[in-house]
């Protein structure tokens, strides 16, 4: 996991498309130059991890291909 480097702007956290309006359980993400951070939506003002462009995009790519073990 990569460290978030201090910005003068503040994150744009986004939650997932999938995540209705009364879900009390979901993640929210926000794009950096090089990494993507997450956070529970929960608690924004709790810890964060943040993932390399090529660790999320994998991720991704196994989710989107149901390549995830339960």
């Amino acid at each position: 996991m990569l460290s978030v480097p201090h910005s003068p702007e503040p994150l744009r956290w986004f939650k997932s498309s999938y995540s209705g309006a009364n879900t009390t359980e979901c993640v929210e993400t926000a794009r950096l130059p090089r990494a993507t951070a997450v956070r529970d939506s929960k608690a924004p003002d709790g810890p964060m991890l943040t993932f390399g462009n090529a660790s999320w995009e994998g991720f991704l790519t196994a989710v989107r291909h149901q390549q995830l073990g339960a």
